[in-house]
């Protein structure tokens, strides 16, 4: 129940809606942070600090049958978080943890909670105690992503063994499009758990996540350079030595018979638990400024530099939970600017799964239509996942590879379809081999490319109607799709 003076702040924080009726208030735009090639007006953006303004922004966006959508840090690049002339909500101020069991490594906190901020919460909470909880995983490539907006994405990280992140997911509560909360579990509501964890936003606004930690652990880096002929079967051989994180960072120069040939494979295993932890060097954010710099400049380079660095890191040790905490430069590419000059450009990010025996044939088909289209990789990865099983819209069809492209994209109408192009022809490359794509990064599948990965995507249109017949929750990436699967 609202205090009055609640409901007073929560009446004055949407009496700003009403305004649109009546006269034209400054245009207020948004963006994702990372491609920035998401520009969006919205008729309002409203930042609730609590629960029950969530409740009451909802109620009052249906009597007055305006559409919603919410956004957390905005690193989605795909148009998830807005709506042209939505009410747009920003949850980051819903940042709390509410309730820790020790017991049984169960954390429940506000949906706009980001990664960092519950980290340092749990570690503050434990002290010195001998029994520590950590996150199993989280996104990687950045920290400052909500709890919420993870779990719409169903993200994952750099497990060797792990599922996405509805494994580790306990539950979570979602305010509906009438105002009315639902808990979600497995064994409550699990159609809506199933779908909503992947959902991208479009069932309700997430409220809180009650998230499973795991037992923190000690890990020792191991680093190599191979060759990418040989990585399914490294991955399998550290798997097998109990290794619980790797990745295989593979080289970016176009001009270099190893592009995506050759990477820097790092992996990290646990060590005994009476060692110190010792992670002795790091990159600075000046210092990623610069590899990426080089990324652009000399991509040969770029390489050396990141593989030397990393060589240098072998034998290290970090804690397997905030090891996966990184650096991250929202205004790189703007900063780039100012120090190399060229036209307005920025990365698009594209993650491709196929099957791990036939990952070595799709990088050199991979580096083969890259080099054809005049595609520049500025930045890429592969990693492994399991088999989703749960979710509705899974991603992880089948344990994949999952290969992760950075493509330098100028802010033109050419620039966005060539990457177009370079995209869908990577998409192409997995469904030949009974992969797929992530729905997160970008919208340019074509309808049979999505219907392919994804057949059961005209149902999860269904169900939007179903659990939202009036629309309440949108978005230009759910218009997108509504459009391209019509009829």
């Amino acid at each position: 129940m609202l205090t009055r003076r609640e409901f007073i702040r929560t009446t004055a924080l949407f009496a700003l809606v009403p305004h649109a009726f009546a006269h034209r208030r400054a245009e207020i735009w948004v963006n994702d942070v990372h491609s920035q090639l998401n520009r969006t007006r919205v008729r309002e953006l409203l930042l609730p600090r609590t629960g029950d303004e969530l409740v009451e922004i909802v109620r009052s966006a249906s009597r007055k049958t305006l559409p919603i959508s919410v956004s957390g840090c905005r690193h989605s690049m795909g148009g998830q978080q807005f709506a042209q002339d939505s009410i747009c909500i920003d949850t980051r101020s819903l940042n709390r943890v509410t309730s820790f069991d020790r017991e049984r490594g169960l954390i429940e906190v506000e949906a706009g909670i980001q990664w960092p901020e519950l980290i340092r919460s749990y570690l503050n909470a434990q002290g010195d105690s001998a029994k520590q909880w950590g996150i199993a995983q989280k996104q990687t490539g950045a920290d400052t992503f909500t709890l919420g907006g993870s779990l719409s994405s169903n993200v994952h990280g750099r497990g060797l063994t792990m599922k996405p992140l509805i494994s580790n997911i306990d539950g979570f509560t979602l305010i509906d499009a009438e105002g009315k909360r639902i808990r979600c579990r497995r064994d409550e509501n699990q159609e809506l758990f199933r779908i909503a964890i992947g959902g991208y936003g479009l069932f309700g606004l997430i409220e809180r996540v009650t998230l499973q930690l795991v037992p923190r652990q000690k890990l020792r880096r191991v680093v190599e350079i191979i060759r990418a002929q040989d990585l399914a079967k490294r991955f399998e051989e550290r798997i097998a030595n109990n290794f619980l994180y790797g990745d295989f960072q593979f080289s970016i120069d176009e001009k270099s018979a190893d592009f995506l040939r050759i990477g820097v494979f790092s992996c990290y295993q646990p060590f005994a638990s009476d060692e110190p932890v010792e992670a002795e060097k790091k990159l600075r954010n000046d210092d990623w400024l610069d590899l990426l710099r080089l990324g652009y400049t000399d991509r040969g380079k770029a390489f050396a530099r990141y593989a030397s660095y990393y060589l240098s890191t072998n034998g290290q040790t970090y804690w397997s939970d905030t090891n996966q905490l990184s650096a991250y430069l929202p205004d790189y590419a703007r900063k780039l600017r100012e120090q190399i000059g060229g036209e307005e450009s920025s990365l698009v990010i594209t993650e491709i799964y196929v099957p791990r025996p036939a990952l070595a044939e799709f990088l050199t088909q991979a580096a083969e239509l890259l080099r054809s289209n005049g595609t520049l990789v500025i930045y890429g990865t592969v990693r492994l996942i399991e088999k989703d099983n749960e979710s509705f819209l899974p991603w992880a069809k089948e344990s994949y590879a999952c290969v992760i492209f950075n493509l330098l994209t100028l802010h033109t109408s050419a620039g966005i379809e060539a990457s177009a192009k370079s995209f869908r022809g990577l998409i192409d490359l997995a469904i030949a081999r009974g992969g797929s794509y992530y729905l997160t990064y970008h919208r340019f599948a074509r309808r049979e490319q999505v219907a392919a990965c994804y057949p059961q995507f005209s149902k999860f249109l269904d169900l939007k109607s179903k659990y939202d017949p009036a629309g309440r929750f949108q978005s230009d990436w759910y218009r997108h799709y509504r459009e391209l699967f019509a009829g």
